[in-house]
């Protein structure tokens, strides 16, 4: 996509401040994605992590997937696969507390790298959230305290690659989907493409740049929003050559935190048709999210709506 925004974070902090600042609320108005370089993660920590996470591919997961693959007579489809991803992911838990000490097969020097990287990058995702509320005219940390809970925000990482696949016109590397939480941010090959956004009815390729970062809106920033900014389905096409390596980390709301529209955006600018997104409790979100992740977004908001309203009736009723 020509024009795909990229932002330049050392702008923020100079004469340009304003025009940067502008370009992310256009992205977040438009697109839902943007692209960091400059963000202050280092090359040198980026590049560890892309060659530590291949070499684990290759050594720990690689004939895992091959197996799966042939178990499930993926390679030999004749007609399109609808139920399954061409992909091999593992999960690292980093909020409210840590999994990397118990996921089988990372070596102590990868678990260490894991644990430095998610750091600096929730760093990254909190300095965010406080660019969307200036943008917002939403007081600074809002978005952090919307998210917070009881117990802190939930912060993970997928740890994904696409091996290369004889028929990428009948099975996804990822079917299309919008993701349920936050913020997330995606360090992605920079060799192997896929990464597509869909916009107008027309599917755009996200371009891989090396040593950049990725930034996608989630579910809850729409509803939070109030539909002023929205999360955007996206999708990985799978590749006939090449191995693809997506590193995807979710800065989410804890599971008891509960996410409704800030009323200060709702009474500035209320949504197409007046209408005002559900207020509810993030876990519940996420469990109706597990059974519709590859569906439209909007099913979810209303399902969430009329929960709302039976909710609100009950306790009328009761009262």
């Amino acid at each position: 996509m020509e024009n795909f925004p990229l932002i330049n974070m050392k702008k923020l902090n100079g004469d340009e401040r304003g025009a940067t600042m502008d370009k992310i609320k256009d992205a977040c108005e438009n697109l839902g994605f943007f692209e960091l370089v400059n963000h202050g993660i280092s090359h040198e920590l980026l590049d560890t992590v892309e060659r530590m996470t291949k070499d684990h591919y290759k050594k720990c997961m690689e004939q895992r997937f091959k197996e799966m693959v042939a178990a499930k007579a993926l390679e030999d489809v004749k007609t399109e696969v609808t139920n399954v991803d061409w992909e091999s992911t593992f999960f690292l838990r980093h909020l409210p507390t840590s999994n990397i000490s118990e996921i089988p097969d990372l070596g102590d020097e990868y678990r260490r790298l894991m644990k430095d990287f998610a750091g600096k990058l929730e760093n990254l995702a909190e300095e965010l959230l406080d660019l969307l509320c200036e943008n917002l005219g939403l007081e600074k940390g809002y978005l952090k305290r919307a998210f917070h809970g009881s117990k802190g925000p939930n912060f993970g990482t997928k740890v994904s690659n696409y091996p290369p696949c004889p028929t990428p016109d009948l099975i996804k590397g990822l079917r299309a989907h919008s993701d349920a939480g936050g913020i997330i941010l995606l360090f992605q090959d920079d060799k192997v493409s896929g990464l597509q956004l869909l916009k107008d009815g027309e599917w755009i390729n996200v371009p891989p740049m090396r040593h950049s970062i990725v930034i996608n809106l989630g579910d809850q920033i729409e509803v939070i929003t109030n539909g002023k900014y929205k999360s955007v389905m996206h999708r990985v096409i799978a590749q006939t050559d090449g191995t693809r390596m997506s590193i995807a980390s979710f800065y989410n709301p804890g599971n008891d935190a509960v996410i409704y529209p800030a009323k200060a955006l709702v009474e500035k600018e209320p949504a197409e048709n007046g209408r005002v997104y559900p207020k509810f409790v993030f876990d519940d979100y996420m469990k109706l999210y597990a059974g519709m992740k590859f569906q439209a977004k909007e099913p979810r908001f209303e399902a969430m709506k009329a929960a709302e309203s039976n909710v609100s009736s009950g306790s009328v009723a009761t009262a």
